[in-house]
């Protein structure tokens, strides 16, 4: 259940005014109100709670929630005396609710003494700078945002309105757009990995652009985001970036991206929109993905990713392929298993 020492409840609200929140179609008593929202196992009459996956009918069964937010094909499965709000997308309509139950405090407005903010930068109103951060001249900081504790804003950054930087992330040569979600930890302009490699010995390229992220993007905990070496690494809005990605310079992501965790990017490559990566996947430089492709958890990609296609593997190769591979090689072990000697070795 939510800790009321972290975390502070709005509501109550009516069945209604949650189908209104969610654009769930209702089934049951409008005016009846909850407090709360909580999973199927754990809730009770006063309680939203939601069912995305078959798997959790056992739990619906069982629930003493007082509503629910559930797929049609589900509605014959839920108990009788429980509210419903009928929705083709359960999970979405849950986030909208919880995001009701638990709105996002704007920062209150406070510059800590402790604080070092350079007299030539320029702050919105409303925002807030922790103790201990760090924000350069001639830096611009929009209307209403928070700059976590020893968070660095470099010299001549932007960052727009409502957006959060958070408890020791450093940025640098970048332009930041508005509600951005930067999470600790994060690094955003550092020099990219550019190198000329010579018979002479390694030379270092200087690292001449900048890193663009635009509105909506949130980037996880611990993430890293190389500047440009001439053209700018760019991110496009609505992205969200998962703890502990990497991102080489030149890159430029789509809109509404998903990385998932320890995936890494290597400089150049381009990625379309709606582009969704599973955790650990790997990708040389200077690839093309296009637009809405899907890339399986810890595939390794070394080759341009058509519109829609879904890969898996390493080397990444279209899912349909590797699942005929791994079949067939099944069969093999299986015939092998069953030889004249009867698997053994002579």
């Amino acid at each position: 259940m939510v800790d009321p020492r972290f975390f502070t409840v709005a509501g109550p609200f009516t069945a209604a005014e949650l189908a209104r929140r969610t654009g769930a179609t209702l089934q049951g008593d409008g005016a009846r109100e909850f407090h709360d929202v909580a999973p199927l196992d754990a809730a009770e009459p006063r309680h939203l709670s939601f069912l995305d996956n078959r798997k959790y009918l056992d739990a619906l069964r069982q629930t003493r929630a007082g509503a629910c937010l559930i797929h049609p094909s589900l509605v014959a499965q839920a108990p009788k005396d429980i509210v419903l709000l009928v929705t083709p997308e359960p999970y979405r309509a849950y986030a909208l609710a919880a995001q009701a139950f638990y709105p996002e405090a704007p920062p209150e407005p406070r510059l800590s003494d402790r604080a070092a903010i350079d007299p030539a930068a320029k702050l919105g109103p409303g925002c807030s700078v922790d103790a201990f951060a760090v924000i350069g001249a001639g830096a611009a900081i929009g209307a209403r945002c928070h700059i976590g504790p020893n968070a660095s804003i470099g010299a001549n950054c932007t960052l727009g309105d409502d957006t959060r930087i958070g408890a020791g992330a450093s940025l640098s040569h970048c332009m930041i757009g508005n509600r951005v979600r930067i999470y600790p930890g994060v690094r955003i302009g550092q020099d990219g990995f550019g190198f000329a490699s010579t018979s002479q010995g390694v030379v270092r390229v200087p690292q001449l652009g900048r890193v663009v992220v635009g509105d909506d993007v949130e980037i996880g905990a611990n993430s890293t985001v190389d500047r440009g070496a001439g053209p700018d690494t760019v991110i496009g809005a609505g992205t969200m970036i998962d703890n502990l990605v990497q991102i080489g310079h030149n890159v430029q992501i789509g809109r509404q991206c998903i990385l998932v965790a320890l995936v890494g990017i290597s400089g150049s490559t381009k990625l379309g929109d709606f582009v969704m990566i599973g955790g650990q996947a790997g990708f040389a430089g200077h690839l093309t993905i296009g637009n809405a492709a899907r890339i399986g958890a810890q595939a390794g990609v070394m080759r341009d990713v058509a519109a829609g296609e879904t890969v898996v593997g390493s080397p990444a190769i279209p899912s349909r392929e590797m699942f005929r591979q791994v079949a067939a090689l099944a069969r093999l072990a299986k015939k092998g298993g069953n030889g004249d000697n009867g698997g053994k070795s002579e």
